[in-house]
């Protein structure tokens, strides 16, 4: 690892119309903890709320017809009728949903609406034909073609039933009871959604034995109480949060055109009222490599030998090595599960299977690490990517719009990324904090069959103004280079792909990260070819939203092809490329940078999937891993943006074939650098290009 390189400056941006948003700062500290006192009353019904509990001063039960008023209106009548501060209301419903109903549809927790009210049977029930889609393509999670990993598909999950649930996973049906609305109404209605979601923290609040107050700082207890986690840091970081956002305040128009505000409201939270909750202390595994201003347990990924079907020997589930003393961290790498957070967490305890560092859980934000950062997880589809990086596999589903990535767990993401990029030097921009769908296939015949998560609907431009590293223009309009940022609650491209039962029909629309790619600078004009996607055809990409050869999303960077009116041409997968640009909604912001150009005389430059020795370099003893180039064209005239700070690097093979790590060693070799070539990056042999800065 290049510890000298600098940081590049320019990173991803957070959108026009989103929260007044600043870096996540660290939660103002609890107050020490005092000894308990709590009844054997609390002890059994706790923060879970596991038994629905009289409504006090709710009155008669509220009305559920159409969203008649604005949400602002909604939240402030809910807050009135269940005597919650609006305050209270309003920061723990942004930070379940950002206050978006997202039309009736499910998150990935089985919430529904502005507070995320659950009813996991229900949304389960909807999901049973999708299963668990961990494995959606062909992708090799270890990415090594002389040691491809031989595993069968994970197993869809039966739908449980209701009663086998966990009581965090049904407040709907509490607050069904407690307001007397209908269910369909909680889940449809934006309106009767937030009355339940007040009717639950009135609720918390008796049950805790504290008095209703005006003074948001009385409701700490029931804010922890309300996401219903399993133990009390889990619980006392999910209010942590709100009560950030409380004091930060936050405005911003919703996915439905709902304009909702929330003023500034300094306040210190009597955080001492957790002890009434009668969770357990889960004490912090001194093996965790997390912030302390997160939730964050140990669940061990399986590092086993065993037997294959043939007699013979291999292991799992992951390497031992010793970074970044033997090698450098270069990445993070940010999946989605394609599935949910305890069924993914299975998969990791599985020798036979694949692995990655941590696991984030929707419903509050909670992260499960499993492997040591030093160790390598077999997570990217590509080895040289594994050995570089730290994967982070989020709950949720690529295909589903409106199945939402949380904003708790967006923010918990944040800061461990946050976290990770100090402890390892990681600059926080999209050459380094990248998707796996930006993760390349290692040769040719890999790259229709690597992952595409975490899809077009997650939103880059929030997550990295979370992490204090928003995407502003760093560089005069007529820069060379680009990178892209949407506003991605208005930028809303068609997608095809969202129903599993047909395939053709439209996604529901929906705020993007992603800029559709054209031959021409027009919308009539066909989408860029992807002949590494599409192999036997070289075709045209399509608009599904598991198909990337013609997008290009929120903090990629590009070098500038071309310019005509509101369009802007770059050089994507050896092709010109065109989005557009229009003034009044800007798609792309000008920066500075580097970029990579053939050297004089050198007609096509070989793009790779990985940055490996060349034979000559590889010591005696250590098989040679062999590499092809990767089918695109990087032709005289043409220009990629390029990452690591400018720097040139070398090429390396983390040898790892045997379950005794004192066999394993790092092969160091010729000098590469990395570029974005497509959606994906790639990396180029530094003999055959110059860099130069671009300011």
């Amino acid at each position: 690892m290049d510890t000298a390189r600098p940081h590049n400056p320019h990173t991803p941006t957070h959108a026009t119309h989103a929260t007044r948003e600043t870096a996540l700062p660290t939660p103002t500290p609890r107050r020490p903890r005092t000894r308990r006192h709590r009844s054997a009353r609390l002890a059994a019904t706790g923060a879970a709320l596991a038994v629905a509990l009289p409504l006090l001063h709710a009155g008669p039960p509220a009305a559920a017809d159409a969203d008649t008023g604005t949400l602002q209106a909604a939240f402030t009548e809910a807050a009135e009728r269940h005597q919650v501060p609006e305050e209270v209301l309003l920061g723990v419903a942004y930070l379940q949903s950002r206050w978006d109903g997202h039309r009736g549809a499910a998150s990935v927790a089985g919430g529904y609406g502005p507070m995320h009210l659950t009813d996991a049977h229900t949304a389960l029930t909807a999901e049973a034909d999708a299963g668990n889609h961990h494995l959606h393509g062909e992708e090799d999670p270890r990415g090594d073609t002389g040691r491809p990993l031989d595993h069968a598909h994970a197993p869809t999950d039966a739908v449980p039933e209701r009663a086998a649930l966990p009581e965090r996973l049904q407040t709907l049906d509490r607050a069904a009871d407690l307001t007397g609305l209908d269910p369909d109404d909680l889940r449809s209605s934006n309106a009767a959604n937030v009355q339940g979601g007040a009717a639950l923290l009135a609720a918390a609040q008796h049950d805790l034995g504290l008095e209703t107050s005006e003074d948001p700082a009385d409701w700490y207890g029931a804010v922890a109480a309300y996401a219903s986690s399993d133990s009390r840091e889990a619980a006392e970081s999910f209010a942590d949060e709100v009560f950030t956002v409380i004091a930060e305040g936050a405005h911003r128009t919703t996915g439905e055109g709902q304009a909702v505000e929330l003023a500034p409201t300094p306040v210190r939270p009597r955080t001492e009222q957790t002890e009434r909750l009668g969770l357990p202390e889960r004490q912090r595994d001194e093996r965790v490599e997390c912030p302390r201003s997160v939730s964050c347990e140990w669940i061990d990924a399986a590092y086993e030998e065993y037997e294959r079907a043939d007699g013979s020997l291999t292991y799992g589930n992951h390497d031992k090595h010793d970074r970044p003393a033997g090698q450098g961290v270069e990445y993070i790498v940010v999946h989605d599960m394609e599935g949910y957070f305890r069924p993914s967490i299975g998969l990791v305890q599985n020798p036979e299977w694949a692995s990655w560092q941590y696991s984030l859980q929707a419903s509050d934000g909670h992260i499960a690490q499993h492997i040591p950062a030093k160790d390598v997880g077999w997570h990217a589809g590509n080895w040289y990517v594994n050995a570089t990086s730290i994967g982070l596999e989020h709950e949720g589903f690529l295909r589903s719009p409106d199945a939402w990535y949380t904003e708790a767990m967006y923010r918990s993401s944040a800061r461990l990324v946050r976290h990770l990029a100090r402890e390892h030097d990681i600059p926080l921009d999209r050459h380094h904090i990248i998707g796996h769908y930006n993760v390349p296939g290692v040769g040719p015949a890999n790259i229709p069959g690597m992952h595409t998560d975490p899809g077009p609907y997650w939103d880059w431009a929030h997550y990295f103004k979370l992490m204090g590293a928003p995407v502003t223009p760093s560089a005069g309009p007529r820069s060379p280079l680009v990178t892209i940022r949407t506003d991605y609650d208005n930028h809303r491209p068609v997608f095809t792909g969202c129903d599993p039962e047909n395939a053709a029909t439209t996604c529901e629309p929906h705020g993007s990260s992603a800029v559709r790619l054209h031959t021409e600078p027009s919308h009539d004009a066909g989408l860029v070819p992807d002949i590494g996607t599409h192999p036997t055809t070289g075709g045209t990409s399509g608009i599904s939203i598991y198909d990337i050869g013609a997008r290009a999303s929120t903090g990629q960077q590009f070098a500038v092809a071309d310019r005509d009116g509101e369009w802007t041409a770059i050089w994507f997968n050896g092709e010109k490329a065109w989005f557009h640009n229009p003034r009044e909604q800007r798609t792309a912001v000008p920066s500075k940078g580097w970029t990579a150009t053939p050297k004089k005389g050198v007609e096509r430059a070989q793009v790779y999937g990985v940055a490996y020795p060349e034979p000559e370099d590889y010591p005696e003893g250590v098989p040679v891993r062999a590499f092809e180039p990767l089918p695109y064209e990087f032709l005289a005239g043409q220009s990629y943006a390029v990452g690591r700070g400018g720097e040139a690097f070398d090429g390396e093979f983390y040898s790892a074939t045997t379950f005794d790590p004192a066999d394993h060693q790092v092969v160091r070799g010729q000098s590469y650098y990395q570029i974005q070539l497509g959606h994906r990056h790639a990396y180029v042999k530094a003999s055959d290009v110059d860099v130069r800065r671009v300011r």
